[in-house]
Order: C-alpha cells, then sequence, then structure tokens
C-alpha cells in the first residue's frame, strides 16, 4: 500500500509557505473521516513513530525531506504543536491534519457550530501564525523580513529583503501601525483560492 505526504504550497508576500497533509490511496477528505481513512492516518502516524513510542515529535516531522529541506520547515513544524509541548498524540494528529483537507464551500455551515477546522479562515490563521512569532496578533516588519531572509537570502541583497518587506505592509497594513494584523492578512489574500491555487506534490516514504 503506497503512502505518503502531500504538501501545500501557496504564495504569501513573496514566500512560499507550505502546509504538510497525510495521506493513503484513494483518502479523499471530508467533513466525516471516514474508518477506512481513520486506518491509512494512524498507519502513517506509525511509519513516522519510528520509536513505537505513541506519539510523535518534532524530529519526527522533521525526517519528512520536504520539511527538512524547507527554509521554514522548522516554524511549520513547530506550528502542529501546541505552545510548550513537544508531543503529538494521534488525536492530535488527526485534528491537526484535518486544518488542510479542503473545505466545501457548498455546505450549508450552522451558525450555531464551531467553525469548521478546515475553513478558510483556519488555513489562514494556521498560515499567520507562521510569521507572527511572538504571538501577539500582528506580523511586525522584523517578523515579516525574518521569513523573508529565511526564504530568499540567497537570491536577494538585505535592501532588496526590506522593501519587499516595507512594499508587502504598505499595501496590507490599512490602520497604518506599521504591522498585519489577522484580518489585514485575511483581506490581502481574499482574491486568493486557498483550496485551489495550491500546488499538490506527492511524496513517498
Amino acid at each position: 500500500m503506497a503512502h505518503g505526504c502531500a504538501l501545500w504550497s501557496v504564495k504569501l508576500f513573496g514566500c512560499t509557505v507550505l502546509c504538510v497533509e497525510s495521506f493513503g490511496p484513494g483518502a479523499l477528505w471530508s467533513d466525516r473521516i471516514s474508518p477506512t481513512h481513520i486506518v491509512q492516518l494512524y498507519d502513517r502516524f506509525e511509519f513516522l513513530d519510528k520509536e513505537d513510542r505513541g506519539y510523535l515529535r518534532p524530529e519526527d516531522l522533521g525526517a519528512i525531506k520536504a520539511l527538512a529541506l524547507n527554509p521554514i520547515g522548522d516554524r511549520i513544524i513547530e506550528a502542529f504543536f501546541s505552545p510548550g509541548e513537544d508531543r503529538m498524540d494521534f488525536p492530535s494528529f488527526v485534528r491537526i491534519l484535518a486544518h488542510f483537507r479542503p473545505s466545501d464551500q457548498n455546505r450549508p455551515r450552522d451558525p450555531t457550530q464551531p467553525e469548521p477546522i478546515n475553513s478558510r479562515t483556519s488555513k489562514l490563521k494556521f498560515a499567520f501564525q507562521l510569521y507572527d512569532q511572538d504571538r501577539d496578533g500582528k506580523i511586525s516588519r522584523s517578523e515579516l523580513l525574518e521569513v523573508l531572509r529565511l526564504m530568499l537570502e540567497m537570491e536577494v541583497t538585505q535592501e532588496q529583503l526590506e522593501s519587499i518587506a516595507d512594499r508587502a505592509i504598505q499595501e496590507a497594513d490599512l490602520d497604518k501601525d506599521d504591522a498585519i494584523s489577522f484580518e489585514e492578512f485575511k483581506k490581502s489574500l481574499e482574491k486568493v483560492n486557498i483550496d485551489h491555487k495550491m500546488s499538490i506534490r506527492f511524496l513517498s516514504r
């Protein structure tokens, strides 16, 4: 049985951000994960848990080649874990991966229920936290510069990096506080189809 990991990439402020989704043969995400899909996810979980501990640690996800090679791979992995935690059990594994399954835009949402974990807003919040490292709800110029530096250091000069950061903030910063709030981040990407404007690559074990 072939298994692997889907990498979703989307350009945000000049950076290509990767998000990881585990998959099994024919596994198509829906709001209801079938028993078959749960078995496939558990198989993937066990494969990553090479020491048979019953939980995953950041280094287990770091063994995924595409994450290990990605300049912000450490940030992506960190975002999979709760603050201060370095263990992920299987229920957490399933819940986290559920963020990245395609959302059903045609399915009516019950306003009395919490927002779906795979909604557009949830996906954008995941991407936002890759920039907002101090968790103050804003992307500062220095935080944006840090990500740009990680992604583009060998390709552009410091002056060019600063120009990209300044332009991004100028375009997105509606309240002129020299930072990008989540609502501003969300608005700046309102024309981006998060589900369908992502490139997907499938990786074998």
